[in-house]
């Protein structure tokens, strides 16, 4: 599908945001930003968000000019720390006991730059983790799963039996809240957002 005949376009490489925005627009343009995700520790973790998915949609848009561009960052925090993806397995390993026994926060920040109006707006869901054993810890990590997500696990997969109760948009939790988003593309006048 060339630029030409797109009229939306995914700024992300993430296999999960790309499944979820197939669900309710089959048609787009994948375009990875390869912005680096900086933190400025001096704002709130919503913030952040939003700035790292506005700066994602922004890097994108000027290849897309007629087009919707759909940028979006997850970060887990907890006691205003904030959890990316892991660097390696033993930064997985902290993550996971920092996280374990109590309620975190998932906030994505989704932005879309449309050819008129940009519009970014953190979304944000609480997640409850059980208590976990060491071995849990380990043999989760193991599967490899925890490596790319922030807070190094996913609800939607292998990492589901951590999950003791979520509240809140799940497809947030995964990484785009779909009907957040339908919001903001007719706010941006996506002719096809219903």
């Amino acid at each position: 599908m060339s630029p030409n005949n797109s009229k939306l376009v995914l700024a992300s490489k993430s296999p999960r945001r790309v499944e979820l925005l197939k669900k309710i627009f089959p048609q787009f343009e994948v375009a990875p930003s390869y912005i680096e995700e900086v933190l400025d520790i001096g704002l709130r973790p919503e913030d952040n968000a939003r700035n790292i998915a506005r700066a994602k949609a922004e890097s994108i848009a000027p290849d897309f000019p007629d087009c919707w561009v759909i940028g979006a960052d997850t970060l887990v925090t907890l006691d205003n720390e904030i959890f990316q993806k892991p660097e390696d397995e033993k930064d997985a390993e902290r993550i996971l006991n920092r996280l374990k026994g109590r309620e975190h926060l998932v906030i994505t920040g989704v932005c879309v730059v449309g050819p008129e109006k940009t519009i970014d707006k953190p979304i944000t869901s609480k997640v409850k983790i059980k208590p976990l054993t060491e071995k849990e810890i380990k043999d989760y990590i193991a599967t490899g799963e925890p490596m790319d997500k922030a807070g190094a696990y996913a609800i939607q997969q292998k990492g589901s039996f951590m999950v003791r109760s979520f509240s809140g948009s799940k497809t947030n939790i995964i990484g785009l809240p779909l009907d957040e988003l339908k919001t903001l593309l007719k706010k941006t006048r996506y002719p096809y957002a219903t």
